[in-house]
């Protein structure tokens, strides 16, 4: 009796594993845009960190990621349990904060591009004046990378929540552990590997031929790299948010669908085009909200003063 009772058990524990391998790779496909965003967010916090201290400040920021899961998995769980009509309403809010942070970057890339060529410098030279306090500098960075990680990381588990509410209790647990060791892992592990191409290429530089030549490209590359992420991040914002919008109201759905069906052989690529312009055009509305509302706070405030 008690090798059949272990070996049912086994069974039960190799069934879950499977459901949980299973639809963690559904729940990485719905996230695989976000995570993409974390990485490019997370690999531009570093900036202005000494080149020795970048690997440790990764790390508290991972440590600090880590914290981020252990509190939202149960939050969520909670809130699929008992109110689980607030997963959509949750999710519509994720997307819009997406769309509003896309648009909200290429707004200020497009008018305020030389305000953050100013903070670069100004950045720079802290870290170069001897008055500046590192530590806390490093403190800020860390705190709030966290704190960014913290939102994405919260879009991220809702997402993967979203795609596996029809499973049990028991593989929701392991496939939202599943995906946030991954992300914690996987992206933390490739900032690492980014923010360090620039020195692995300075190293391999000094030793000529083919290998110095190659060490020369990779410190060409980083900057790109950085900008690349940075790009196709916000295009994932816009993919993501605005996919969250037409999935989650069945006439923009039922639309786009009817649409994709018109254009014969990209109907499998139209749908996505469509995502973002529709995340585009909700980023752009919010963010022309935000600044018409701090226009009139402003004028408000200046016609209070002068009173």
């Amino acid at each position: 009796m008690a090798g059949a009772s272990l070996l049912s058990l086994l069974d039960d524990i190799a069934t879950l594993l499977d459901d949980v391998s299973v639809m963690t790779k559904v729940a990485a496909r719905k996230t695989a845009a976000l995570v993409g965003d974390d990485l490019a967010v997370n690999a531009e916090q570093v900036t202005g960190v000494s080149a020795k201290r970048e690997l440790p400040v990764i790390w508290a920021v991972a440590k600090g990621a880590a914290v981020n899961k252990v509190i939202l998995i149960p939050a969520a769980l909670l809130i699929s349990a008992f109110i689980p009509w607030a997963i959509v309403p949750l999710l519509m809010l994720g997307g819009a904060f997406l769309c509003y942070e896309g648009a909200h970057k290429v707004h200020e890339k497009l008018f305020h591009s030389h305000a953050e060529t100013q903070e670069k410098e100004q950045l720079k030279k802290a870290f170069r004046d001897p008055d500046v306090d590192l530590v806390a500098f490093e403190k800020k960075k860390i705190k709030g990378a966290i704190r960014t990680d913290f939102i994405l990381s919260a879009e991220i588990i809702v997402i993967a929540l979203g795609a596996v509410t029809a499973a049990t209790l028991s593989v929701q647990l392991g496939v939202l552990i599943a995906i946030s060791a991954l992300v914690v892992v996987g992206v933390y592990g490739l900032v690492a590997g980014i923010v360090k191409i620039d020195d692995l290429g300075l190293r391999l530089s000094k030793r000529g031929g083919a290998i110095g030549r190659f060490g020369e490209w990779l410190i060409g590359a980083s900057p790109v790299l950085m900008k690349g992420l940075g790009v196709v991040g916000t295009i994932a914002m816009f993919l993501v948010g605005g996919g969250i919008f037409s999935h989650g109201i069945p006439p923009i759905e039922h639309l786009f669908h009817d649409w994709a069906a018109l254009t014969g052989p990209l109907e499998g690529v139209t749908p996505l085009l469509l995502d973002g312009l529709l995340g585009a055009a909700i980023g752009a509305v919010i963010v022309a909200v935000f600044a018409l509302g701090a226009r009139l706070l402003g004028k408000r405030g200046q016609s209070n003063a002068e009173h």
